[in-house]
Protein backbone atom coordinates (compact mmCIF):
# COMPACT_ATOMS: atom_id res chain seq x y z
CA UNK A 1 0.00 0.00 0.00
CA UNK A 2 1.36 3.48 -1.00
CA UNK A 3 2.14 5.46 1.82
CA UNK A 4 3.44 8.18 0.37
CA UNK A 5 0.84 10.75 -0.64
CA UNK A 6 0.67 13.62 -3.31
CA UNK A 7 -1.19 16.16 -1.93
CA UNK A 8 -2.97 19.28 -3.66
CA UNK A 9 -5.80 21.79 -2.98
CA UNK A 10 -8.97 20.53 -4.22
CA UNK A 11 -11.06 22.11 -7.10
CA UNK A 12 -14.07 22.32 -8.45
CA UNK A 13 -13.88 19.51 -10.74
CA UNK A 14 -13.05 17.16 -7.16
CA UNK A 15 -16.60 18.45 -5.08
CA UNK A 16 -18.20 15.27 -6.10
CA UNK A 17 -15.47 12.84 -4.95
CA UNK A 18 -15.09 14.66 -2.06
CA UNK A 19 -18.31 14.03 -1.04
CA UNK A 20 -18.10 10.60 -1.99
CA UNK A 21 -14.99 10.38 0.24
CA UNK A 22 -16.02 11.81 3.07
CA UNK A 23 -19.41 10.13 2.79
CA UNK A 24 -17.82 6.42 2.63
CA UNK A 25 -15.06 7.45 5.38
CA UNK A 26 -17.68 8.07 7.91
CA UNK A 27 -20.44 5.90 6.56
CA UNK A 28 -23.37 8.06 6.70
CA UNK A 29 -24.55 11.57 4.88
CA UNK A 30 -23.81 14.29 7.67
CA UNK A 31 -20.21 15.10 6.99
CA UNK A 32 -20.45 14.76 3.46
CA UNK A 33 -22.94 16.99 3.43
CA UNK A 34 -21.40 19.45 5.88
CA UNK A 35 -18.73 19.78 3.83
CA UNK A 36 -21.00 20.58 0.92
CA UNK A 37 -22.33 23.22 3.26
CA UNK A 38 -19.10 24.74 3.69
CA UNK A 39 -18.29 25.38 0.37
CA UNK A 40 -21.57 27.83 0.24
CA UNK A 41 -20.78 29.78 3.44
CA UNK A 42 -18.99 32.92 3.31
CA UNK A 43 -16.19 30.64 5.98
CA UNK A 44 -14.62 28.56 2.74
CA UNK A 45 -11.01 29.63 1.70
CA UNK A 46 -10.34 28.51 -1.31
CA UNK A 47 -7.18 26.93 -1.10
CA UNK A 48 -7.52 25.36 2.44
CA UNK A 49 -9.40 21.95 1.18
CA UNK A 50 -6.83 20.00 0.72
CA UNK A 51 -7.02 16.20 -0.75
CA UNK A 52 -4.07 13.43 -0.20
CA UNK A 53 -3.79 11.27 -3.86
CA UNK A 54 -2.60 7.79 -4.73
CA UNK A 55 -0.39 7.82 -7.44
CA UNK A 56 -3.25 7.87 -10.08
CA UNK A 57 -4.23 11.05 -9.01
CA UNK A 58 -7.28 9.45 -7.56
CA UNK A 59 -8.34 11.58 -3.66
CA UNK A 60 -8.30 9.34 -0.54
CA UNK A 61 -7.68 11.77 1.78
CA UNK A 62 -9.13 15.11 2.39
CA UNK A 63 -8.78 17.57 4.95
CA UNK A 64 -10.07 21.40 5.08
CA UNK A 65 -9.92 24.54 7.18
CA UNK A 66 -12.76 27.46 7.66
CA UNK A 67 -12.92 30.60 9.22
CA UNK A 68 -13.92 30.76 12.67
CA UNK A 69 -12.89 33.25 15.30
CA UNK A 70 -11.67 32.86 18.95
CA UNK A 71 -13.44 36.01 20.62
CA UNK A 72 -12.80 38.31 18.22
CA UNK A 73 -9.41 36.92 16.26
CA UNK A 74 -9.80 35.60 13.33
CA UNK A 75 -8.76 31.83 13.27
CA UNK A 76 -9.29 28.82 11.33
CA UNK A 77 -11.32 25.52 12.20
CA UNK A 78 -10.54 22.12 11.07
CA UNK A 79 -13.17 20.25 9.64
CA UNK A 80 -13.94 16.59 9.29
CA UNK A 81 -10.61 14.54 8.38
CA UNK A 82 -11.64 11.93 5.95
CA UNK A 83 -9.93 9.12 4.57
CA UNK A 84 -11.46 6.44 2.18
CA UNK A 85 -12.08 2.29 4.33
CA UNK A 86 -9.38 1.00 2.23
CA UNK A 87 -7.03 3.79 2.75
CA UNK A 88 -7.40 4.34 6.93
CA UNK A 89 -4.62 4.34 8.69
CA UNK A 90 -2.02 4.38 5.68
CA UNK A 91 -1.34 8.05 6.94
CA UNK A 92 -3.67 9.68 3.99
CA UNK A 93 -5.23 11.53 6.51
CA UNK A 94 -2.40 12.63 7.94
CA UNK A 95 -0.56 14.15 5.02
CA UNK A 96 -4.04 16.32 4.05
CA UNK A 97 -4.12 17.60 7.25
CA UNK A 98 -0.41 18.60 7.09
CA UNK A 99 -0.50 20.09 3.83
CA UNK A 100 -3.87 22.24 4.97
CA UNK A 101 -1.93 23.40 8.13
CA UNK A 102 1.47 24.09 5.62
CA UNK A 103 -1.06 26.26 3.13
CA UNK A 104 -2.43 27.99 6.15
CA UNK A 105 0.54 29.10 7.24
CA UNK A 106 1.81 30.17 3.94
CA UNK A 107 -1.36 32.65 4.05
CA UNK A 108 -0.40 34.21 7.03
CA UNK A 109 -3.09 32.36 9.42
CA UNK A 110 -2.10 31.97 13.24
CA UNK A 111 -4.75 29.59 14.98
CA UNK A 112 -6.62 26.57 14.42
CA UNK A 113 -9.45 24.48 16.34
CA UNK A 114 -9.99 21.62 16.34
CA UNK A 115 -12.77 19.71 17.85
CA UNK A 116 -11.94 15.97 17.50
CA UNK A 117 -10.43 12.80 18.94
CA UNK A 118 -7.87 13.72 21.50
CA UNK A 119 -5.55 11.01 20.46
CA UNK A 120 -4.99 11.73 16.49
CA UNK A 121 -4.73 15.48 16.74
CA UNK A 122 -1.67 16.28 18.81
CA UNK A 123 0.56 14.56 16.59
CA UNK A 124 0.34 17.76 14.39
CA UNK A 125 1.03 20.16 17.66
CA UNK A 126 -2.67 20.32 19.01
CA UNK A 127 -3.18 20.79 22.66
CA UNK A 128 -6.38 21.43 24.58
CA UNK A 129 -8.00 24.67 24.21
CA UNK A 130 -8.95 24.75 27.78
CA UNK A 131 -5.78 25.77 28.86
CA UNK A 132 -5.62 28.80 26.75
CA UNK A 133 -8.40 29.83 27.80
CA UNK A 134 -10.37 28.92 24.47
CA UNK A 135 -14.00 27.98 24.91
CA UNK A 136 -17.13 26.66 23.19
CA UNK A 137 -20.73 28.02 24.00
CA UNK A 138 -22.04 23.89 23.71
CA UNK A 139 -20.73 21.53 26.83
CA UNK A 140 -18.04 19.10 24.85
CA UNK A 141 -15.25 16.75 26.38
CA UNK A 142 -12.41 18.88 27.78
CA UNK A 143 -9.65 17.15 25.76
CA UNK A 144 -12.21 17.21 22.25
CA UNK A 145 -11.83 20.87 22.40
CA UNK A 146 -7.91 21.57 20.43
CA UNK A 147 -6.11 24.48 19.25
CA UNK A 148 -2.86 24.95 17.45
CA UNK A 149 -0.96 28.63 17.27
CA UNK A 150 0.49 28.07 13.21
CA UNK A 151 3.17 30.78 14.58
CA UNK A 152 5.09 30.82 17.80
CA UNK A 153 5.26 35.12 17.34
CA UNK A 154 1.14 34.51 17.52
CA UNK A 155 0.66 32.72 20.88
CA UNK A 156 -3.39 31.52 20.71
CA UNK A 157 -6.01 34.07 22.00
CA UNK A 158 -7.92 33.32 24.85
CA UNK A 159 -12.04 33.32 24.06
CA UNK A 160 -15.37 31.48 23.15
CA UNK A 161 -14.88 29.81 19.46
CA UNK A 162 -17.32 31.21 16.79
CA UNK A 163 -17.61 28.47 13.75
CA UNK A 164 -18.65 28.62 10.37
CA UNK A 165 -22.80 28.75 10.51
CA UNK A 166 -22.77 24.70 8.77
CA UNK A 167 -20.88 23.28 12.00
CA UNK A 168 -24.66 24.50 13.88
CA UNK A 169 -22.21 25.33 17.25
Amino acid sequence: MNTTWITRAETGADRHAVHELVRAAFGRPAEADLVDALRDDPAWLDGLSLLATDAHGTPVGHALLTRAHIGEVPALCLGPVAVLPGHQRTGAGSAAVRAALRAAGARGEHHVVVLGHPGYYPRFGFTRASAHGIRLTVDVPDEALMALALDPAHPLPAGTVRYAAPFGI
